[in-house]
């Protein structure tokens, strides 16, 4: 249930106490995937895993609306990326999961599609749960599952999810360049510490991994295990008290 094409009756009459929030980023992908990839991501696990619990228990869950910014500094030197502090996420995500709490929707799974959110949901989720009148865990999408990809910044993982849900967002004759100009990995490391502090420094088009190996099929595949693992979640988070 998307909760902001629900009618106030059809929340009212809910039975659930679960919800979910959706959180994301505006941040350059590299020129072949758009701006508002994580927050299309974290929307399409969202339902995913929702469609999945239905099925397992026959009870519907309401999809907050994505919140579409995020800790994103790192990607500042790409055009187009927007993002708050961390303080500032924290607060937004806070006041929201407690109108959720308002409505009886106390037990609240927040799918993240940003890497650059999970320190500050992690730190957040606790505070929520420790002192407001509601529990709260994040679920990133990407780390809950295993594939033979690494992760990267609009690389193979990302895109391959993306040619699922929304293929027409690539742009494909943009692909190949986009390997041309992505680094291995992320950051610079030496003895351990990342000496990098953002992506330019390291990529000259924002991309880390290769977009040419994306399949819809591994795109598939995602969506999938990412779907029914936030379904196990949202089982799990039923039987916790606060």
């Amino acid at each position: 249930m998307q909760l902001s094409e629900a009618t106030w009756p059809e929340i009212r009459d809910c039975e659930s106490d679960r919800a979910i929030l959706p959180v994301g980023s505006t941040e350059q992908h590299g020129p072949h995937a758009p701006l508002g990839t994580d927050a299309k991501t974290a929307a399409a696990v969202a339902a995913a895993g929702v469609d999945a619990y239905r099925e397992r228990t026959g009870e519907d869950v309401p999809i907050a609306p994505t919140i579409p910014i995020g800790v994103a500094a790192e990607h500042r030197a790409f055009d187009g990326t927007l993002w708050v502090s961390p303080e500032t996420f924290r607060t937004y995500v806070r006041e929201t999961v407690a109108s959720l709490a308002h409505h009886g929707f106390d037990r609240v799974v927040i799918v993240n599609g940003h890497g650059g959110n999970t320190d500050a949901l992690r730190e957040v989720t606790g505070t929520i749960s420790r002192e407001d009148d509601a529990y709260a865990v994040a679920f990133t999408w990407f780390d809950s599952i295993d594939t033979e990809e690494e992760m990267g910044h609009g690389g193979p993982v990302e895109t391959s999810l993306l040619y699922h849900i929304d293929d027409e967002a690539i742009r494909e004759a943009n692909v190949a360049a986009a390997r041309k100009g992505a680094s291995d990995g992320w950051g610079e490391w030496v003895a351990g510490v990342n000496l990098a502090h953002d992506s330019d420094e390291f990529s000259d088009n924002g991309v880390v991994g290769d977009p040419t190996a994306a399949t819809v099929a591994l795109g598939e595949r995602l969506l999938a295990r990412s779907g029914e693992g936030l379904a196990d979640l949202l089982e799990a988070v039923g039987s916790r008290t606060r």
